[in-house]
């Protein structure tokens, strides 16, 4: 009999964890469409890619930027990570010199061709993209102040749509992308646009490092 109470006390307290994340779900949501959708380094970054090599050359770097933001969110919701101090400081060099990488070579690249397969980075720099960005560690830090979480599941269900959200916000950015490059199909106006995506991740960078 102690048993089943226990399994029943269970099962409710998880039903009603479950029930809080839903309910919280609209304010989480709404709580991320600014931070999510605004033109910060992982945006600028995709929209970039998608101008110059297409939708299409997106997508690897944009599951291995997801993998790594699921990774990294759920090891500070579960409390396994915590960021601060030197660690912040250095990281915010070394996203800030990746993103000027990234915004040289793409403002001094050629006109787009049809068949090129040049990709300014890929799976490996799809991730570094997100451990190198110390405004997603901010967000992440931020949302789990804001929605604190009770136990594994509710991190797990946070994470995911923390996650999902982000994911959304980077396909949308990069078809803006593409669009602009269908716009700017010359010769020319694609090295004007290479240029302004350039000078765009290069403000972020800078930003990003002084902010």
């Amino acid at each position: 009999m102690r048993r089943i109470r226990i399994a029943v006390g269970a099962k409710a307290g998880k039903y009603l964890r479950m029930q809080t994340v839903i309910d919280t779900l609209p304010t989480l949501i709404l709580f991320l469409l600014p931070l999510a959708y605004s033109p910060g380094p992982g945006n600028m970054a995709f929209a970039a890619l998608s101008a110059r090599n297409g939708l299409r050359a997106t997508l690897v770097p944009t599951i291995s930027y997801h993998l790594a933001t699921f990774t990294v969110t759920l090891a500070f919701g579960l409390g396994a990570a915590k960021l601060g101090g030197q660690w912040s400081h250095w990281l915010k060099w070394a996203g800030t010199v990746w993103m000027l990488r990234l915004a040289w070579g793409l403002a001094t690249a050629g006109p787009i061709r049809k068949n090129a397969k040049t990709q300014p980075f890929g799976a490996v720099g799809g991730a570094l993209l997100l451990l190198l960005n110390p405004k997603a560690y901010a967000i992440i830090v931020l949302m789990f102040s804001q929605f604190p979480v009770t136990g594994p599941h509710d991190a797990l269900a946070v994470t995911t749509i923390f996650t999902l959200n982000n994911m959304l916000a980077f396909f949308i950015w990069s078809l803006v992308g593409e669009r602009l490059a269908r716009l700017f199909s010359s010769n020319r106006a694609a090295r004007w646009l290479n240029r302004a995506f350039g000078a765009v991740l290069a403000i972020v960078a800078i930003g990003m490092a002084f902010g």
